[in-house]
This record gives structure tokens, C-alpha cells and sequence, in this order.
């Protein structure tokens, strides 16, 4: 099983432990988020610098790596799992790829459907905030372990607007949310994303170790989020009545109650 998506589910398994004092034991070992390095997929070195900070994950970005390349970066990650980014790979593209070793692909709906057959190794579905929520509510039939949304085109900034996207996310889905961070998070942005319920966040290309390092340290100094409210499929939407209702219509509804 994919290394990155025992995290991830032990992440979900402890947001949702008993009160007492076995959760608060759990909380203590646990981050807000778990922390996905993004790399550019150049060379080896760039997965072996990530891997000194010790993230949850890291993911190459470039949609064009050689499978050579992907088997030097997964060696030079040492413990760290490696993903792999998949964008409209076709069968023969993304079931090399995912024979290369790494523990997880991030691929988006339009990439060969046999992705999905790859169950030796972690299956993550890529989003963009715009997607259709039909879509997204069907998205919970796929065998797959987590959904990651993508960041919005020229977003520098985690907006109120992106926020209430994020929030429908997770109230649509029954899987894992993560979000891809734009070039700039403030503390603030990333606490307002915990409490959201996202599970998971993936970092750009850090220029340093020292920016990788501070933004760790700023996840493990978050409080966690509340817990999370996982869509149930067959949920009853409430219905909200207007502000003009007459005493007719609510007379109705008691007589319907």
C-alpha cells in the first residue's frame, strides 16, 4: 500500500478518535495538514534537498519526466514518498509512469481510465476549483484515496472565493481533500484551510531548504481543524425557508412533520 495514503488515512483516523484523552495523544503526533513538496522534476538533487526537511510527501510536477529521471528522483527521496503528476497521460504513458517506482500518480479526469486499475500504488485525482459539482459528487463512486484541487489560475493568495470552493469540496466528498498553495500562504491562510477540513496541502517549488523548514514548522504550529463532516451519499438536503414565509407554509410544514 502507497506509504503517503497510510498518512493520510491515519491523519483522518485520528481527527475523528473519541474525545479524551486518546485523541488528545493522537493530535500530539499529528499535523494540522500533511506536507506534499512539490518539485519541478529537473534532477535527483532537488528530491534529495526536499527529503532533508523529511515532508509527508513530495510530488513531481512536470507533466514530461523521463522514467529514468522518475527512478533517479524515488532513489534520492530515500524514505520520503514520491508522487507523480499525470495530466491527460494516455494508458501506455501513465501505467509506465506508475511502474517507476513511485508510491503515489495525481492524475486528472482526463487521463486513461486505466490509472485507476494501479492499486499497488496510491490513486489521487486532481481538480480544478471550477469543476462541476455533479461531477465532483460522482467522483465518490472511484476507487481512488484522495482529491486534490488545484490552485487558481494567477492566485498569489488563498482567496474568501477559493476558501468557499474548498469548503463545498469537502462537504460533497467522502474522500481526503488536499489543495495545491499558491506561491505565498500567510499562517492565516493555512489555519482558514484546516478549519475548512483540507487533509493535505501541496507546496510550490521551494527556492530553499529554509522556505520547505518554515512552512513545516508552520504547519505543526497550527491547531487541527474541527472535525471533518465526510459527504454520506442519500443525504437529505434541509430545506431553509424564506424570510417572507406565511404563517400558511409553516402551518404546512408542522402538519407535514
Amino acid at each position: 500500500m502507497s506509504k503517503f495514503v497510510e498518512r493520510l488515512q491515519s491523519l483522518s483516523k485520528s481527527a475523528n478518535a473519541p474525545i479524551g484523552f486518546h485523541r488528545s495523544a493522537l493530535e500530539a503526533k499529528t499535523p494540522a495538514m500533511l506536507l506534499i513538496a512539490g518539485l519541478s522534476g529537473a534532477q535527483a538533487r532537488e528530491a534529495q534537498t526536499a527529503s532533508e526537511v523529511s515532508p509527508d510527501a513530495a510530488l513531481i510536477l512536470d507533466q514530461a519526466p523521463a522514467v529514468d529521471v522518475v527512478k533517479q528522483m524515488v532513489a534520492a527521496a530515500g524514505d520520503v514518498p514520491l508522487g507523480i503528476l499525470l495530466k491527460g497521460a494516455n494508458e501506455e504513458r501513465a501505467s509506465e509512469l506508475a511502474g517507476s517506482g513511485c508510491d503515489f500518480v495525481v492524475f486528472d479526469i482526463k487521463t486513461a481510465a486505466a490509472v485507476l486499475q494501479q492499486e499497488e500504488i496510491g490513486r489521487l485525482l486532481v481538480l480544478e476549483p471550477s469543476s462541476d459539482q455533479g461531477l465532483v459528487r460522482a467522483i465518490n463512486s472511484l476507487e481512488i484515496d484522495a482529491v486534490l484541487i488545484g490552485a487558481g489560475e494567477g492566485d498569489h493568495a488563498v482567496s474568501v472565493e477559493h476558501l468557499l470552493i474548498v469548503r463545498r469540496f469537502v462537504e460533497l466528498l467522502e474522500k481526503p481533500v488536499m489543495v495545491t498553495l499558491p506561491s505565498r500562504t500567510t499562517r492565516a491562510e493555512l489555519a482558514a484551510l484546516s478549519q475548512a477540513g483540507v487533509e493535505g496541502v501541496v507546496a510550490p517549488p521551494a527556492p530553499s531548504v529554509e522556505g520547505l523548514t518554515a512552512l513545516k514548522q508552520t504547519l505543526a504550529g497550527l491547531p487541527r481543524g474541527a472535525k471533518r463532516r465526510r459527504a454520506k451519499m442519500g443525504a437529505m438536503i434541509p430545506h431553509y425557508r424564506g424570510v417572507g414565509a406565511t404563517e400558511e407554509e409553516e402551518d404546512a410544514e408542522e402538519d407535514e412533520v
